[in-house]
């Protein structure tokens, strides 16, 4: 049985492992000539992407719901073996996105301590005063990238609740009278959805800025 220290020492030490695997990768792509600014672009087009359709699949699951209410003869369990599927779908697009924003993170983390540690090696002043400059100059620009990213990212859990109740309802619930009594809840979630909407083509507005600006550099 772990104690509460032995605990803390294992998730430490998947913590390094992990840290150590970072870095290795870094140095490896590094010799490829593929440095931690390029990988930075990479993963920043990722997000975008990533963002990008998980936005198309909320569209997508938002009409099925609206189909599900709207139903008005047919097979109703088709309709809801959709909505379903568009929710499990949602969820996978959810996820991927907060693992490329992840990934983001862990390659800007390392680039600006690298990028700082290196300033130290300057014996020109000039120069050091140059990359110093741009240094902060692209800290402002990520900051501002992962701020708008992180606001969309926190849309999504709200908005993936409402579809999990909803679909949790109906699988139990899958009559006409069980619909009416949804009705109600469809301009919420249209809001809600839209609002998120909003949200992810800011942010990947704002990925094409950011990656726009690395790139004439």
């Amino acid at each position: 049985m772990f104690t509460n220290s032995g605990r803390w020492s294992g998730l430490l030490a998947l913590l390094f492992l992990l840290a150590g695997c970072q870095a290795a990768y870094f140095n490896t792509m590094e010799k490829f000539g593929i440095h931690k600014r390029d990988i930075l672009v990479d993963r920043v087009e990722d997000a975008r992407n990533a963002q990008e359709e998980a936005k198309e699949q909320f569209k997508s699951a938002l009409e099925e719901f609206s189909s599900v209410l709207g139903f008005h003869g047919g097979e109703l369990q088709d309709k809801y073996e959709k909505l379903n599927d568009a929710f499990e779908n949602s969820e996978k697009r959810a996820k991927e996105v907060s693992d490329r924003i992840d990934s983001v993170e862990s390659v800007a983390e390392a680039l600006f301590d690298e990028w700082e540690s290196e300033l130290t090696q300057y014996s020109n002043k000039n120069l050091r005063q140059t990359s110093q400059r741009k240094l902060n100059q692209t800290r402002k620009q990520y900051k501002q990238l992962l701020g708008v990213m992180k606001r969309a990212e926190k849309r999504i859990d709200p908005v993936l609740k409402v579809f999990r109740d909803h679909v949790l309802f109906l699988k139990h619930n899958l009559n006409a009278k069980a619909i009416a009594s949804l009705q109600s809840e469809l301009v919420s979630v249209e809001s809600n959805v839209g609002r998120l909407i909003r949200d992810m083509e800011r942010s990947i507005n704002e990925a094409d800025r950011f990656i726009k600006s690395m790139s004439k550099e």
